[in-house]
């Protein structure tokens, strides 16, 4: 089993529920879907197909919505999608229009006193480059200096300017409302700038009393780097989303900040999500490149929670293969990961508590006594995602009456929770361990686990037991 999480895109090569069991079956612990791209019809459907399967199973796949965020993006286009021919002058139009090769419009009609005569604008991945050469009353004329497809409602972007655009548009907000309906687990909020952005959509959870999404910022703008602490410090984990990332700041820079960013989250105990083009040559090859291997490698080297696959399996040729090659790179980089040097860096920054120092005695006496896993009953989740923090040799696994809780942990490192009946008796927690150890780890006569928790579980709500079995 990969300690490292994968978190999978759904899209059309991938909506129907026989091809989401085989990318589950394959490694995928969290699936994602952007409101972006899909409207609620879509994403309803897969949630329900997600549920489906869940119900079926004792572990429990989670889901992640990402919102729209404030962005430029283009209007509608004829046949959804144009190509813009190198050399060409084209006219970018702030009213609503339907575009074609010469012309299109974008859903920000304050652009044409944002924007000044020479700045550029990159599209679909930045691998189409336009440079406004004039500004006219309703439009602005641009030279096309790369040429390519340009989709509709893609987004588009401007380094080196700041648009006027709110946070939470109409949009934004009918799109939270949608997860809250639908229950979902994860909520990555697009293009945020600073703490003030995650803390308005925080305040719009709490008014709809939904303490179950967690919300995952992503770092996709230079504002959000520079603002990284105070991000972290609201956040319940950062995506690093080093697609649009790498058009508003030097692609050479960003392995700095992805190491940066992990390190301060793992730190902070949130979790951290490495995104985009990992493995993007499977959209059409059966298999990766070597460079994407390293890539894949160094984000698990570096502690990552979880790594995603995105255009692979929304409109790849081989979304399921992806996620197999993927997670045997997993598996392959933790038996090079050294969680010595990560454990001694955690204990300097753990909180004075019982929790943080039994999870520390617990990691410690299961890497020294080689334990099959460690066991951890929860009625939270904070119990194992302490553990968590830890980087363990050995699997958490992670036991909860709770659906919502056990999803919770999806994403987290070297958990895998399940669902039990009940947290009561003491005796009968104990052998649902055991019994669990044995099924996921195969554990054999003579081998140990360590189980850990609060008891009583209802009523305590630190960790105040551990228990070193041989089974």
């Amino acid at each position: 089993m990969n300690k490292t999480k994968i978190v999978t895109n759904i899209g059309p090569a991938t909506k129907d529920i026989e091809v989401i069991k085989e990318l589950i079956d394959n490694g995928t612990n969290v699936i994602r879907l952007n409101l972006d791209k899909y409207d609620y019809a879509f994403c309803e459907d897969i949630i329900n197909k997600v549920n489906e399967i869940n119900q079926k199973r004792k572990n429990k796949i989670a889901v992640m919505l990402d919102t729209s965020g404030p962005t430029l993006r283009v209007g509608r286009l004829l046949g959804d999608s144009s190509f813009y021919k190198q050399d060409d002058k084209i006219r970018i139009y702030m009213n609503d229009i339907v575009g074609d090769t010469t012309k299109f419009s974008v859903n920000y009609p304050n652009l044409i006193n944002d924007i000044k005569v020479g700045n550029i604008i990159k599209a679909s991945n930045g691998k189409v480059i336009l440079k406004v050469l004039e500004k006219y009353d309703d439009c602005i004329l641009c030279l096309v200096e790369s040429e390519g497809i340009i989709n509709a409602h893609t987004s588009l972007n401007i380094p080196d300017i700041k648009l006027n655009i709110p946070f939470l548009s109409k949009k934004d907000e009918e799109d939270i409302l949608f997860a809250h309906k639908m229950n979902i687990d994860f909520l990555a909020l697009s293009f945020i700038s600073s703490s003030e952005d995650v803390l308005k959509v925080n305040d719009m959870l709490i008014n709809l009393e939904n303490d179950h999404i967690e919300i995952i910022s992503k770092i996709e703008t230079e504002e959000a780097v520079k603002e990284i602490d105070n991000i972290i410090n609201v956040s319940d984990g950062i995506m690093i989303a080093r697609g649009d990332l790498g058009l508003q700041i030097p692609m050479e820079r960003i392995p700095g900040i992805q190491k940066n960013i992990i390190n301060k989250c793992h730190e902070s105990g949130k979790v951290c999500i490495v995104a985009t083009e990992l493995m993007s040559s499977m959209l059409n090859e059966i298999i990766p490149t070597r460079a994407e291997v390293s890539d894949i490698a160094n984000a698990v080297l570096d502690g990552a929670d979880a790594v995603t696959l995105s255009y692979e399996t929304e409109y790849g040729k081989y979304p399921v293969e992806s996620v197999n090659i993927m997670s045997k790179i997993i598996i392959s980089a933790e038996q090079d990961f050294n969680n010595s040097v990560m454990i001694n860096n955690i204990i300097k920054s753990e909180k004075q508590d019982v929790t943080g120092y039994i999870s520390y005695c617990v990691i410690d006496c299961a890497n020294k006594l080689n334990c099959k896993a460690i066991v951890a009953p929860t009625i939270s989740g904070y119990t194992a995602k302490k553990m968590s923090r830890f980087r363990p040799n050995s699997p958490i696994i992670a036991l909860s009456p709770s659906e919502e809780v056990v999803k919770s942990l999806a994403i987290h490192f070297g958990v895998y929770a399940y669902t039990v009946d009940e947290l009561k008796s003491f005796d009968t927690i104990m052998k649902k361990s055991k019994s669990f150890a044995i099924e996921i780890t195969h554990s054999v006569p003579g081998d140990k686990i360590i189980i850990t928790g609060g008891y009583p579980f209802k009523d305590v709500k630190h960790t105040n037991f551990m228990k070193i079995e041989e089974l």
